[in-house]
């Protein structure tokens, strides 16, 4: 099969290989991803079928910038032309009366214009004879040189000056047009947000992850201001949404206007792919039967910003004290107020241990569960997502999000079963095992400062 070379932005390079194997699922087509790739580095050679696989790619794929079909790569300039020259096959066709533009660029390293006619001028032996256009080209031909970081080394540019670590040479094949969506979606231009409000690349690499498309049926249980809601409904599913505060949903907008979440996906077209909007405790919900959704997708408050909350009491109260306050409660019904329960903190490993149960129940077989974990780096072990996972769900995919002494990741599980299992008790009476994972009591260590009591 023909090599690509596929240009990543450059952020978020733990979720670049999820991201690629859940858009090529998602579009119906395996990938082979070579088995020392380094998804740290921005350039990746790919092998697929067609160019219109690489077009499909680029349009969906949030962390791609362009794909090129690879002509040559190499350590040096000398590898480089042999390889080009051994693949005349490749570019020979456009030779004679293709006008063209030629970029020389390079990751970690600025080339200087010098050199840079030097590298094109070395391209001569390939004879193109069509007109140099730097408009509108019918082909653009790239040569991109990799560089390591340069930083805490006492090192000038000049010296460092073309001591790269690999050299690759294409043709453009398309431009990443998914990226365009992370402006459409800035929280900065939309009618309705808040403080917990989700950045919106991130918002739509989940989607991604949650294989968002028409005729799926997407769950979010803690929907807060809605930020997954537009981008799954933008690439066409269907979202239900829920929340244990309803006023996160709904905004500070008047009884006759539409919830919050509602007018920002007016905003973006979609609110006809919002099938509803629910005030009630994941762990005291309505559903009375499993198999309901094809994904559960959420971003779980984990203390920071906005703590998780379940009903209940922080502390028991005597029976006169439940007296007065059924009176109280049906006191409310009838003069039509609302009443609002008493809730108490929901404490985070018990929260993600409980998602992953509930998502068995709810999700079709074959279904995801995407979610943001947070985790104290020092103290994160890879069993801290083996313990979370249940009979039946199998773990897809692990990303991390690094801000220094913690992070948070992305974790994707699939239910890998067709049984049926009873609804989860969500009693917390629990025992959760000896392993302290990373994320237990993550809010009391985050106000703490990561540091030991």
């Amino acid at each position: 099969m023909p090599g690509y070379l596929l240009v990543f932005a450059q952020s978020h390079s733990e979720f670049r290989l999820p991201e690629l194997q859940s858009v090529a699922e998602l579009l119906g087509f395996a990938l082979s991803i070579p088995t020392d790739c380094d998804p740290s580095r921005p350039f990746m050679t790919l092998e697929l079928q067609s160019e219109e696989q690489a077009r499909l790619l680029a349009g969906r794929c949030i962390l791609i910038k362009s794909i090129y079909a690879l002509y040559a790569q190499g350590g040096n300039y000398e590898e480089l032309h042999a390889a080009n020259g051994a693949n005349i096959h490749l570019w020979s066709s456009y030779a004679n009366d293709t006008s063209f533009k030629f970029i020389v660029t390079g990751y970690n390293h600025k080339i200087p214009e010098a050199r840079q006619r030097d590298v094109v001028e070395g391209f001569d032996y390939m004879r193109f004879m069509g007109k140099i256009d730097l408009k509108n080209p019918e082909i653009i031909l790239g040569c991109f040189e990799e560089y390591d970081s340069s930083a805490g080394q006492a090192i000038t540019r000049h010296d460092r000056d073309s001591q790269f670590r690999q050299v690759y040479f294409g043709r453009l094949v398309v431009e990443g047009s998914a990226r365009a969506l992370i402006k459409m979606f800035d929280i900065k231009k939309r009618l309705y947000y808040g403080n917990t409000s989700m950045e919106s690349e991130i918002s739509l690499l989940m989607a991604n992850q949650a294989l968002a498309s028409p005729s799926k049926l997407i769950y979010d249980p803690f929907c807060g201001t809605g930020s997954m809601a537009y981008p799954i409904a933008y690439f066409g599913a269907q979202f239900f949404g829920s929340d244990i505060d309803g006023r996160q949903m709904r905004g500070k907008g008047g009884k006759d206007q539409p919830p919050g979440v509602l007018r920002a996906a007016e905003q973006y077209g979609v609110a006809d792919r919002i099938v509803d909007l629910c005030t009630f405790d994941v762990t005291h919900n309505p559903w009375r039967c499993g198999s309901l959704f094809d994904t559960i997708v959420t971003d779980p408050p984990y203390g920071v910003r906005a703590g998780a909350k379940r009903l209940g009491r922080k502390k028991e109260i005597d029976e006169a004290r439940k007296a007065v306050n059924l009176e109280q409660q049906l006191s409310a019904r009838h003069k039509h107020e609302p009443y609002i329960p008493p809730t108490k903190p929901y404490e985070l490993s018990l929260l993600a241990s409980d998602l992953v149960i509930l998502a068995r129940y709810l999700l079709k077989p074959g279904g995801r569960l995407v979610f943001f974990l947070p985790t104290v780096n020092e103290h994160y072990e890879a069993v801290d997502i083996q313990t979370m996972l249940c009979d039946g769900m199998v773990l897809v995919a692990n990303s991390l999000q690094d801000f220094g002494s913690w992070g948070r990741r992305l974790v994707t599980i699939r239910k890998a079963t067709e049984g049926s299992y009873p609804p989860p008790s969500f009693s917390e009476e629990r025992n959760l095992g000896q392993h302290t994972p990373g994320h237990r009591d993550f809010r009391e260590q985050y106000f703490r400062g990561f540091k030991k009591e």
